[in-house]
């Protein structure tokens, strides 16, 4: 195998692969990438066994054949080396030599066929998605999805296609993020999957890279998302998600509306004294105003108070301030709509100007 590649092109598809190799090394296989020539094209490939990457580039090739390196290896190489090109060459016993102007490399590889095979997409059943639609999907939910390993079918974010609508949900149990928007004009097929975070966050990636479309498809155990000449494959997670539109309250009929940025604001320096565990904030909700505080026996106490627009009875309720930072910084909206009922009932929060999307927001309140 020898081949010469443009450094940018090289480097671009490596720094995507950084996020999929795994790091703990307990396989030692799967910290490499897999490199291989077939006539004019190179193909890399990366997997942690649940989530692989394909990336195609274009190269002048000298003779085809496949390698695995360290990917983290290989990546600081190519990022360190001042010229434009690239050149890698297989010599024996799996090792390569990688060459840039006056820099040289030698590398120790392992062979092809100790690296796992990724799966295929299925032939037909692709659904198109524009890639600004799931962007915004994932950036709006992403961040309410659990952290604890040992609620694994909570650890991913719900994707619904219907014939009318797109929409993504996700939860950790404490709060609950909900988006839903019209089927883009040409998206056909329905389905309705759990994405694991991981994937969603490489899916990320890969979009703030431009690519228009993605080409979603999926088989009875991976989900396939096709991005030009990058193929990302996620195994699916069992579908045990709740029943979320029963966790959407539907009676409150406090509402309020204040700035975003001065919510947000109030709450990021009050809970400079919060509990550091808890992180309890408490809103104080009267005619006109909103009072954020917060109130920690080792530190002190904080408050600060902003306009609101609300004219019912007075409302006391306390939050986690850092679910409502999270909501407040992906809502993206100048103003915000706050739909309570009580200080024990699940707090609704919603951009108050109406978009094309439905997007709401559910936090379990806290006691104080």
């Amino acid at each position: 195998m020898e081949f010469t590649a443009k450094k940018d092109d090289l480097l671009r598809e490596l720094t995507l692969i950084q996020g999929i190799v795994e790091r703990k090394n307990t396989i030692p296989i799967l910290a490499n990438v897999l490199i291989e020539v077939h006539g004019a094209e190179l193909e890399l490939s990366a997997t942690d066994l649940d989530v692989g990457l394909r990336c195609r580039l274009s190269i002048e090739a000298k003779e085809e054949g496949s390698l695995t390196l360290s990917a983290k290896k290989l990546f600081e190489i190519v990022r360190a080396v001042p010229e434009t090109e690239i050149r890698i060459k297989e010599l024996e016993n799996f090792w390569a030599s990688i060459t840039s102007g006056r820099s040289y490399f030698k590398m120790v590889g392992m062979g092809k066929t100790e690296f796992p095979s990724l799966a295929e997409p299925p032939k037909g059943k692709v659904t198109s998605i524009p890639g600004s639609v799931l962007g915004e999907l994932i950036n709006k939910t992403s961040f309410a999805i659990t952290a604890d390993d040992n609620r694994y079918f909570l650890n991913g974010a719900r994707l619904e296609l219907t014939e009318e609508k797109i929409q993504m949900i996700s939860t950790d149990g404490h709060r609950l993020a909900y988006i839903s928007m019209k089927r883009p004009a040409g998206s056909k097929g329905v389905a309705s999957v759990v994405i694991p975070k991981k994937t969603l966050l490489e899916l990320l990636k890969m979009l703030g890279e431009g690519e228009n479309e993605v080409a979603f498809s999926a088989s009875e155990n991976n989900l396939f998302f096709q991005m030009g000449e990058r193929l990302l494959i996620s195994k699916k997670l069992d579908d045990q998600f709740p029943a979320y539109d029963k966790v959407i309250p539907k009676g409150n009929d406090k509402l309020v509306t204040c700035g975003r940025d001065d919510l947000m604001g109030a709450i990021r320096r009050v809970s400079l004294l919060a509990n550091e565990r808890s992180r309890a904030v408490k809103l104080g909700i009267n005619q006109g105003k909103i009072e954020v505080s917060s109130q920690n026996p080792e530190l002190g106490e904080a408050r600060e108070t902003i306009e609101a627009g609300y004219d019912g009875e007075a409302l006391e309720v306390g939050f986690n301030g850092q679910y409502l930072l999270d909501f407040l910084g992906a809502a993206g909206k100048e103003a915000i709509l706050l739909e309570l009922k009580d200080d024990s009932s699940q707090g609704l929060f919603r951009p108050a100007e109406e978009t094309e999307a439905d997007y709401c927001y559910v936090v379990m309140p806290m006691r104080l």
